[in-house]
């Protein structure tokens, strides 16, 4: 018969952090596992020791039919970005004691509440897509790493211009090494810090505020050849017609400035954005708008679908120009575009219109149309006129099998 599984969150400061029945439970236990810190605190326990490395998965699998008194130590609360959610998940016979996290620490050095705070995690993941995930956040306490030290989060956000952040640091906190301090960006990009520490970030001055919806000539674009963005109101209505979520995967095809690709990853903040764009020059535009509007996309040179192999599946395509591979480029996204996802296509010609629905006929996808003929006021002396945009087709795709009343576009 398997015995419960006790998980112990312990702090830097080792068995002192502990509740007496805690420290009881570790003594008595026949099997103590956790990371070589954590177990260099217990120098006297008499049963098997087991360091917790990497392959989390094949040490769930031979706790599955462990029978003998089994505690895990993890750092500070398992259920925050640590083990215990797993475990728990995994693992039926388990009970999980928590202690004091390096986030609560920290806001309390800092004297401040936390309840309020956004949170992420850097620890073990990649800092790719941090700045639109936080932009704008009053406060934000993330978890760092050996790679992503407070030093490599205080260039990655400078390189965004988020310089209304200050930052506070924590180093081994709770432990007799403890260290915390204030830091501007830029003085923090030049420090060392302690492999343990927590980087809390507080907003003190105005950040920039981008409604959906952002002006055409807020962008770097191509001089002499202004024209290439993807206008506003369309691009309002090509996003709307994705119909984006919070975790989407996107790919914008002929980014070119990165317009769609950036309103794209303002909304789908906790998902991932994609862009491929055959002009250099177009790409390099793309790459200052990014920094400007706080959105860390992945974008590549290439003539699509060249590239596409490399991304992950998407929720959402959008295509704003297909540089005349538009019946392969399409059977792609179809194939790869995920269970009720979408594809959104501008189109300049009827011809375009024309292969485009015929090629998502053939695709087995159910399509609508709208044709946006729109135009801008211009004054005129004492007076206004209008300026007529280009007409733009938009065409939405979707899967028929999986269409529902709900799903269909409004027209």
């Amino acid at each position: 018969m398997t015995q419960t599984m006790k998980v112990i969150g312990i702090g830097d400061d080792g068995q002192t952090s502990l509740l007496p029945l805690y420290r009881t439970w570790i003594e008595e236990s026949e099997l103590l596992i956790g990371g070589e810190r954590h177990l260099s605190f217990f120098p006297e326990h008499t049963g098997e020791k087991r360091v917790l490395k990497g392959g989390l998965s094949a040490m769930v699998e031979e706790l599955r039919t462990e029978t003998r008194k089994t505690v895990i130590l993890a750092s500070g609360d398992p259920l925050f970005y640590g083990i215990g959610s797993l475990l728990a998940k995994k693992l039926k016979n388990v009970e999980i004691f928590p202690n004091l996290s390096s986030i609560q620490l920290a806001f309390a050095k800092m004297g401040e509440a936390w309840q309020d705070a956004a949170f992420a995690s850097v620890h073990g993941r990649s800092i790719k897509g941090l700045a639109q995930r936080i932009d704008g956040k009053e406060k934000v306490a993330l978890l760092t790493d050996q790679e992503n030290t407070p030093a490599a989060i205080a260039k990655y956000l400078l390189a965004f211009g988020m310089t209304e952040y200050d930052a506070f640091v924590g180093e081994n906190l709770g432990s007799p090494e403890e260290r915390t301090g204030w830091y501007a960006l830029e003085e923090m990009a030049d420090q060392r810090f302690s492999d343990l520490n927590v980087v809390i970030l507080k907003k003190r001055r105005p950040s920039p505020v981008w409604p959906l919806g952002i002006a055409d000539e807020e962008f770097s674009q191509r001089k002499p050849d202004k024209g290439l963005i993807t206008k506003r109101e369309v691009r309002i209505l090509s996003i709307a017609q994705l119909q984006l979520h919070a975790k989407s995967i996107v790919w914008d095809i002929g980014t070119c400035t990165g317009s769609v690709a950036i309103e794209a990853a303002r909304i789908a903040r906790d998902g991932e954005v994609y862009g491929v764009e055959k002009n250099a020059d177009d790409l390099e535009n793309c790459r200052q708008n990014m920094a400007k509007f706080r959105t860390d996309l992945t974008v590549v040179h290439a003539r699509a679908p060249q590239g596409l192999e490399h991304f992950p599946d998407p929720d959402a395509v959008f295509i704003g120009g297909s540089g005349g591979e538009l019946r392969e480029l399409l059977h792609i996204c179809c194939t790869r575009l995920r269970a009720g996802g979408r594809i959104v296509v501008n189109a300049a010609t009827i011809e375009t219109l024309y292969e485009a629905t015929q090629a998502f006929a053939a695709e087995g996808f159910e399509t609508s149309v709208t044709l946006a003929q729109l135009s801008r006021s211009k004054p005129i002396l004492s007076l206004t006129r209008f300026e007529a945009l280009n007409p733009i087709y938009i065409i939405t795709a979707w899967a028929k099998e999986a269409t529902t009343e709900g799903g269909k576009s409004d027209e």
